[in-house]
């Protein structure tokens, strides 16, 4: 029930935020969308790493409501505690690697998600920092793909969130004024959290995700 309270939250949100005044109620529906997912997640959370993903979630949650309430830098810094905490949910449970067929993707975000992040703020005084942030992202999100979770869900989530950020510094460069991150920053991002939460929930509500990676799947 939560899961799909949850996608109810999420999936209106961006119509909520144009139709309505920007007051406490917008602010705390953004919030209700990854909130719920956290809870949802609380509720099936059997390890360490199902508490692992639910903290993941809150600071999502946390850095939606901050972003609206404190500030950007703010923001950011839970979404950035968020990225780390990903990175040792995903860590743990690494899939046994090929380096031909693991590593350029990897390697891939890695490195273009910071440089694009580097490139795409006009003000290039805070182009360092944002590109820092965007450092931690990327790892999340190689990390991700290097998971034994599903890829079709975990990783893509991850990518998405990714996208989703580029698109908010894209806004304050080349696509500053167009219609385009205002549709697709928030859709991206609410994606890429349900994926990420339904990719490791579908796996550790198995009784997976005890430190055994090779028996996860695609």
């Amino acid at each position: 029930m939560f899961f799909w309270t949850a996608l109810l939250a999420g999936g209106t949100y961006l119509p909520a935020s144009w139709l309505l005044p920007h007051d406490a109620l917008i602010i705390a529906w953004k919030g209700a969308g990854v909130a719920l997912l956290a809870l949802w997640a609380a509720i099936q959370a059997r390890s360490l790493d199902g508490w692992l993903l639910v903290a993941v979630l809150a600071l999502g949650a946390a850095g939606d409501v901050l972003l609206e309430t404190a500030g950007l830098t703010t923001g950011a810094l839970a979404f950035l505690a968020g990225h780390i905490v990903a990175i040792l949910l995903y860590t743990r449970n690494l899939r046994p690697l090929s380096w031909a067929a693991d590593a350029p993707i990897a390697i891939g975000r890695l490195l273009l998600i910071p440089a694009l992040a580097f490139v795409f703020p006009a003000d290039r005084a805070a182009a360092p920092a944002i590109a820092l942030y965007a450092t931690g992202l990327a790892a999340m999100a190689a990390i991700a793909w290097l998971s034994a979770f599903p890829r079709s869900r975990v990783s893509l989530g991850a990518l998405l969130f990714a996208v989703s950020d580029l698109l908010i510094f894209a806004r304050l460069g080349p696509l500053h004024g167009s219609i385009l991150p205002d549709l697709l920053i928030w859709p991206l991002y609410f994606c890429g959290q349900a994926l990420i939460a339904l990719g490791v929930v579908g796996v550790l509500g198995g009784g997976m995700g005890q430190g055994s990676p090779r028996r996860l799947r695609r």
